[in-house]
């Protein structure tokens, strides 16, 4: 059985010029895309199949991140129905120089696994095994809205 952490993914993107709007910081549709992509993989580490968005629950952007510095997006499974697998994103801005970071996006997605046919599958239940997959866990559940 996967377990929550075995569903945690960090990843990074550089946001260049290519990615900006006219305020030379990282375009929101972009942000998202990344955010999708990346909550997508931390589904399927769950579900063993393709997952697809079915939902995007809110999208809060709290702050941009200036063309130059790095997005780092955190991902993790939190919940799980027959067929949905639910995920907490997170995304910061990060100073490719010195590492500072702050947030600066925050969204729950809900993807749906699906077999070869394209037709929803039954996913696992998530296993939580340890201290922090619990605290992960329940500050997705807490935030929830």
């Amino acid at each position: 059985m996967p377990t929550l952490m075995d569903t945690y993914i960090e990843n990074r993107e550089r946001v260049q010029p290519n990615h900006a709007n006219n305020y030379e910081t990282a375009h929101g549709g972009i942000v998202m895309k990344w955010m999708d992509e990346i909550g997508a993989m931390s589904a399927m580490r769950l579900a063993g199949e393709t997952c697809v968005t079915a939902n995007v629950d809110q999208m809060d952007f709290q702050r941009p991140i200036p063309v130059g510095d790095t997005t780092v997006i955190r991902s993790y499974v939190y919940d799980t129905g027959r067929t949905s697998v639910k995920v907490k994103l997170r995304a910061f801005r990060e100073e490719p120089r010195t590492g500072e970071r702050e947030q600066t996006t925050e969204s729950y997605f809900v993807f749906v696994a699906v077999n070869d046919e394209g037709r929803p599958t039954k996913v696992p239940d998530i296993q939580v095994e340890t201290e922090r997959g619990e605290e992960l866990r329940e500050a997705a559940l807490a935030g929830e809205k």
